[in-house]
């Protein structure tokens, strides 16, 4: 196989740390590094000091997250992305959902990977022993495993055949609504990433085939065109989280050989055992308390939500299920 497609697998011996390159496997100076989180955004929306809180319970700032990145995949691979989705993200909402969403999940995933990378040299001499450490969890080291075969796609170039490996929405927010510019949240164990820039919210579920998309796409055909208030858009995001959750299956990505001249990868997807159940049965109850954690600024609680156990409160649809164009939040008028 031609050496710009050769795939780098981090996994098979555990290879992480200050002096390899987190993109291509290649040994570096612990001075080469990228931020996980892109200094336009910092600057952007003013969070390079903001504090974020890790697995082992320490605190770091958004700007003390870096990755070790070698000058050529910085220059040639990172930096080119982030102009990219930055010029996006200037047009608002209507830019990023114009953007081609392989580069949307190339983005995403940087900064979820990058996010994971940190969690894993931290565990190496964590503050405080995670309950559940990544390094120590086969299946999650499967998935991420996974995830980063085509999250290479940013260096190697590489199609996918008839799939994309993750479920992304573009919601629009009513900003005049929320002061909050900026808002992010992770999730290593579903794999799920959501990131407000104003009045755009992303919700992605990064290694699902689009599964998601598909199971949602009553809800989705609803929202999409939509401009929701902040506790609408709270919800839709909840929605999303609960419905990874709930995701049974785990993808996988197989390179087709390579001929030698061939410039492109093309990568194949398998799921798992296709008589699995693909997602586990929705529960009111576990939902409610996934919706409570999105709802807890507006005061909404677990109970509230679950005054009619069979129909958990929603501000997006009435019962009848047609759509709610002006929530009315409990408890403020």
């Amino acid at each position: 196989m031609q050496q710009h497609l050769a795939i780098f697998d981090p996994f098979e011996n555990m290879r992480f740390g200050y002096r390899t390159c987190f993109l291509c496997g290649n040994t570096i100076t612990q001075d080469q590094v990228t931020q996980v989180f892109p200094q336009w955004l910092m600057q952007e929306f003013d969070i390079a000091e903001r504090p974020l809180r890790m697995l082992d319970q320490s605190v770091v700032q958004f700007q003390e997250l870096q990755v070790p990145c070698c000058r050529r995949c910085q220059t040639q691979y990172v930096q080119p992305l982030e102009e990219q989705v930055q010029q996006a993200s200037q047009q608002g909402v209507a830019g990023l959902r114009a953007l081609d969403p392989k580069l949307l999940f190339q983005w995403l995933g940087k900064m979820f990977y990058g996010t994971l990378i940190n969690e894993l040299i931290k565990e190496q001499d964590p503050l405080i022993k995670p309950e559940y450490a990544v390094s120590e969890q086969p299946k999650m080291l499967m998935k991420f495993q996974a995830f980063f075969r085509v999250l290479q796609s940013i260096r190697v170039p590489m199609t996918f055949a008839d799939f994309l490996p993750s479920s992304i929405f573009v919601v629009e927010v009513d900003a005049a609504a929320e002061p909050s510019r900026f808002e992010f949240r992770d999730d290593l164990t579903t794999m799920m990433v959501s990131l407000r820039m104003d009045n755009a919210l992303i919700v992605c579920c990064l290694l699902d085939n689009e599964l998601l998309k598909r199971a949602m796409r009553r809800v989705w055909t609803e929202v999409e065109p939509r401009k929701l208030q902040p506790i609408q858009a709270a919800e839709f995001s909840a929605r999303v989280f609960y419905g990874a959750y709930l995701l049974n299956v785990i993808p996988d990505y197989l390179p087709r050989p390579a001929k030698p001249q061939d410039e492109v990868l093309v990568m194949d997807s398998l799921i798992d055992d296709i008589t699995d159940v693909i997602f586990n049965p929705w529960e009111n109850s576990a939902y409610a308390k996934m919706l409570a954690l999105s709802w807890a600024r507006w005061g909404v609680t677990q109970e509230d939500i679950l005054q009619d156990p069979e129909h958990p409160m929603s501000m997006l649809f009435t019962p009848a299920g047609e759509f709610i164009e002006f929530p009315s939040i409990p408890g403020q008028g």
